[in-house]
């Protein structure tokens, strides 16, 4: 299909590499769904991925589109693996689960092949929708929001749970010419990447995508009304008790209300996190 044949269609994105995320996927759907999009949500999905674990995201209408991991030589491979990765930067404030595979990341670089859309928004399965975000459709190529969750230092590395791009096969191109060079590694996986390829990224609001950990590390950085997606960095929702269930556990509780699609707490009247559960 063409590119000009995506003409004004738009679509929310995401990433299923394996049923855990495809949790995360079902209770993010559940939540772009509530926010009153007219958009198309679109699932990538890898081979890890089983039937039965997608069938409740085929039965809300999203469309699935398998992938594969990008064609890269055996070296970027080596330099990419879970070893590889995890022990040259080893995770000092959290916990990534033992199902996290640094090469599956560099498979939302599939996005950019699905030219049949004019826009996309990419939000990781790990995330939630808390308001309509539409408007994010409109901002440029790349926009992304910063990856604050522990200090100002934050501000200047993007995140890539969020951001908003415009699919073109000429743009996947040079991205795989430039991702697989010679004894180069991106440590952050797909976000060192995406920083490097695109250096003057549009930086979206910290709100539209709200690290889990601003909760306890920057409380009054918190503000309900003003958070667009919530990202579930490091430790998940799903995981039974993970190190940080008792300081996270308002965030969880909110996420398996949308996994389960039950009634939803109007969100802007949630206490913050100095403040008393009600």
């Amino acid at each position: 299909m063409s590119e000009a044949d995506g003409q004004g269609r738009r679509a929310f994105v995401t990433l299923v590499t394996n049923a855990d995320y495809a949790m995360g996927a079902t209770a993010l759907v559940h939540s772009i769904e509530r926010s009153g999009t007219t958009a198309e949500i679109v699932i990538l999905h890898t081979g890890g991925v089983a039937g039965e674990s997608l069938a409740p995201l085929a039965a809300r209408g999203c469309r699935l589109i398998p992938v594969q991991h990008l064609p890269l030589s055996e070296g970027f491979n080596s330099r990419h693996s879970r070893g590889a990765i995890h022990a040259g930067q080893p995770f000092t404030k959290g916990r990534k689960p033992l199902f996290h595979t640094p090469l599956d990341n560099f498979c939302k670089l599939r996005l950019w092949e699905l030219t049949e859309y004019e826009r996309c928004l990419f939000i990781d399965a790990d995330a939630l929708v808390l308001k309509t975000i539409d408007r994010l459709f409109d901002y440029p190529e790349f926009s992304a929001a910063p990856n604050v969750y522990e200090g100002l230092v934050d501000f200047q590395r993007l995140n890539s749970g969020v951001f908003v791009a415009r699919p073109s096969h000429a743009t996947f191109a040079a991205m795989l010419e430039r991702l697989d060079q010679a004894n180069v590694t991106w440590p952050r996986t797909d976000q060192s990447f995406l920083q490097a390829f695109f250096p003057d990224w549009h930086g979206l609001p910290v709100y539209m995508n709200m690290l889990q950990y601003v909760w306890f590390a920057l409380p009054d950085l918190w503000h309900w009304p003003s958070i667009g997606v919530l990202h579930f960095q490091y430790e998940k929702p799903w995981e039974r008790d993970h190190p940080k269930v008792e300081q996270l556990q308002p965030l969880i509780d909110l996420w398996h209300a949308f996994y389960q699609n039950r009634d939803i707490p109007d969100i802007a009247s949630l206490p913050g996190p100095q403040e008393p559960r009600r």
